[in-house]
């Protein structure tokens, strides 16, 4: 299969499924909790959404969702459910992946 450009994805830093694919980032721009670095997708699989609660983020209160891995249940990041700002409605049904929670999965 010469020639042939498979895409790259991240798994789960726990067991490794692949909840992401690299061609999916909308931004690399995105800061979780404590200075952690984290991706903004616009589709991810393999992950599982928990309640909507409204949270106050570095960008304002946003009504979100905590994703987790559909195999071990780990927390990933969250998803935007709705966003009160009109500056910020293009982060509305994206996902944020913390970095430290996503590996690069080489196949």
């Amino acid at each position: 299969m010469a020639g042939v450009i498979l895409p790259r994805f991240y798994g789960c830093y726990n067991c490794r499924k692949p909840v992401a694919r690299h061609e999916d980032i909308v931004s690399k721009y995105f800061v979780a909790g404590h200075r952690k670095r984290a991706f903004l997708f616009s589709h991810v699989l393999n992950v599982v959404a928990g309640p909507k609660e409204d949270r106050r983020l570095i960008t304002g209160v946003h009504m979100v969702a905590d994703v987790h891995c559909s195999d071990c249940g780990k927390v990933l990041g969250w998803r935007y459910e709705k966003v009160y700002e009109e500056a910020h409605k293009y982060k509305e049904y994206k996902t944020v992946l913390v970095k430290y929670k996503i590996v690069k999965l080489d196949w």
